[in-house]
């Protein structure tokens, strides 16, 4: 039978686009009392305002490890997990024995086999929970969670994965949940580059690009992510649900994988090159639906670069 967290204290560590929501779907679906850090403590303070008598933020990393019987981990890029796990008041520091680490990040596989070394080194347990799903979905509490590690843990926080998400598998030893997120990652980054060229084509051809639009989603192509990011491409409207930069950081990883493999990858190492010319052209913070402005709106940059301000780009 699953043991169950539910009642005590939980941890939380970064509370960016994709924590946040993360963390309200564990405070609003299980018993926790959740103890919270992130280094806009701004971010933090208004989580526990929400959530009043549920919530005490910290001062450090290190002093929600040592408090949690069970930290989650959502911080977006591998210098940033780097800088908060091995720092002097990080995470690494506050773990001991009776520590459970639950890191959500997508990293490399590398990576996450190092961090589980270490906290393994200290007496502790460490779960990788690669998530699946954007925005939205982190506040919906339907993201899909890919996990790899310690398989009690794993069975433990289940419930807790569960209301943060609508499906979670096991794949094993650490590393393989985090080279099955840098598959799905690359599969949707190289969909949504080859998409946004169909657009570019289109255009180009003096095609009604609305039209494009619904011949996709009556056919064979039909998928949720053109539906959603079809019209703001069009619109050049792209408020950031997966930023462009943390997609090509990803495309980035499923080469490196592929080199790694021996496996060859052309047109994800394709598709990649089109994401860096977006972060060159100013996309980086932008929606990831951006690399439009590379393929369909390429007429319309400013000397060579994107003209001024986040959505709506004139």
């Amino acid at each position: 039978m699953t043991s169950t967290i539910d009642a005590g204290v939980c941890g939380f560590i970064g509370l960016g686009l994709m924590g946040m929501g993360m963390a309200k779907n564990l405070l609003k679906k299980r018993q926790h009392h959740l103890i919270i850090w992130n280094r806009d403590t701004g971010k933090a303070q208004d989580l526990a305002t929400a959530f009043p008598g549920r919530v005490t933020v910290a001062h450090t990393p290190k002093e929600v490890v040592s408090t949690a019987q069970v930290t989650f981990s959502m911080l977006s890029t591998l210098e940033a997990s780097a800088a908060v796990f091995e720092g002097p008041d990080g995470v690494l520091a506050g773990t001991g024995p009776s520590t459970a680490i639950v890191d959500c990040a997508t990293l490399t596989p590398e990576r996450m086999a190092e961090m589980a070394t270490q906290v393994e080194e200290k007496g502790a347990i460490f779960l990788e929970a690669p998530v699946s799903g954007s925005k939205g979905p982190a506040e919906q509490g339907t993201l899909i969670f890919m996990c790899a590690g310690d398989k009690a843990l794993y069975e433990r926080v289940a419930e807790d994965l569960d209301a943060m998400g609508k499906a979670r598998y096991f794949l094993g030893a650490v590393g393989a949940a985090s080279r099955m997120k840098i598959v799905v990652n690359m599969t949707m980054g190289g969909m949504l580059a080859c998409f946004s060229e169909g657009l570019g084509l289109a255009k180009a051809a003096d095609l009604p690009l609305e039209d494009l639009l619904e011949i996709l989603d009556g056919g064979a192509c039909a998928c949720p992510m053109f539906k959603l990011k079809g019209p703001h491409m069009l619109r050049r409207s792209y408020d950031a649900a997966f930023p462009l930069k943390h997609a090509q950081k990803d495309m980035r990883f499923a080469v490196e994988l592929g080199d790694k493999l021996a496996q060859p990858l052309p047109v994800s190492a394709a598709a990649n090159e089109v994401y860096k010319r977006a972060r060159q052209q100013g996309h980086e913070d932008d929606d990831f639906s951006a690399v439009a402005e590379v393929t369909v709106h390429h007429d319309k940059q400013v000397n060579g670069g994107a003209a001024k301000g986040k959505a709506g780009r004139a």
